[in-house]
């Protein structure tokens, strides 16, 4: 499960100088993307449920819970294997009265991931103050948008989308932060035989007595 929000800051400069400009830049193969992920420190919560075989045949698995109730698994696969006592057993190896531990670990793991995206180009044409079109570097024209309000910084002085010319070269740089929230599983199974049946006891000689009836 994998939750996010992202959020957006996008830089773009002026050959001539410093500019600030966000933009919202489409796919394109002059656009250069990087990646890069920053993981927090993850959480863990431990979840351990007990239970005891009861009957099992083929695939076919019933075990006993903690509260006493049934629990019926009618199709366990090979691949969901048991370790006891350093051997991994398969639903076949189970053996009536055989106990039975799951330990469920859930890891949250928070991270942020920035992509970095840059593009070269050269106004081609501006529709202040809404966008720009820039000629890329393999030629072709590609337009960006230019958000409402946005203030430009050019050689020192603040202006907006009208400041820019045709035939200015630029490049941009668009910043994208998107938290996410990962979360992973890990099952552990492990079990204990039962005890084994105690041997019946011995029986001692029997000693037998023939009473003789006196004559």
């Amino acid at each position: 499960m994998i939750s996010s929000k992202a959020r957006r800051r996008i830089y773009v400069g002026l050959s001539t100088g410093l500019l600030c400009l966000t933009l919202a830049i489409t796919a394109n193969s002059q656009v250069k993307t990087e990646t890069k992920v920053e993981e927090g420190r993850a959480s863990q919560v431990f979840k351990i449920e007990t239970a005891e075989v009861v009957y099992v045949s083929g695939h076919d698995l019933v075990v006993k819970t903690e509260d006493g109730g049934l629990r019926h698994f009618p199709n366990v696969p090979d691949d969901k294997t048991v370790l006891v006592g350093g051997e991994e057993l398969t639903v076949h190896d189970l053996k009536p009265g055989m106990k039975l531990q799951r330990t469920t670990i859930t890891s949250t793991t928070p991270r942020m991931i920035t992509t970095v995206k840059t593009v070269k180009g050269k106004v081609w044409r501006v529709s202040a103050p809404n966008s720009v079109i820039l000629t890329l570097e393999d030629g072709t024209n590609q337009p960006f948008d230019i958000p409402k309000g946005q203030k430009f910084n050019v050689n020192g002085q603040e202006t907006d989308a009208w400041g820019l010319k045709e035939g200015m070269n630029i490049s941009a740089t668009a910043v994208t932060e998107t938290p996410e929230t990962v979360v992973s599983q890990e099952v552990i199974r492990t079990g204990t035989a039962p005890p084994p049946k105690p041997d019946p006891p011995k029986q001692g000689a029997t000693l037998l007595i023939v009473v003789v009836p006196a004559k």
